[in-house]
């Protein structure tokens, strides 16, 4: 997928960035439970793991 695509994404839904760009392992699960606990934390993570 588009890396810019991706960026833009991890802004809106940062697991399914996440998923996109690793598949489903740790970073997505990881993923998932910073996005439940705090939005930010969720999108900080995600733009680490796409970029």
């Amino acid at each position: 997928m588009d890396p810019v695509s991706l960026i833009v994404l991890s802004f809106l839904l940062p697991p399914l960035a996440v998923y996109l760009a690793v598949g489903i392992g740790d970073p997505f699960w990881l993923n998932l439970l910073l996005t439940l606990m705090g939005y930010v934390p969720g999108i900080i993570h995600a733009l680490i793991v796409v970029t």
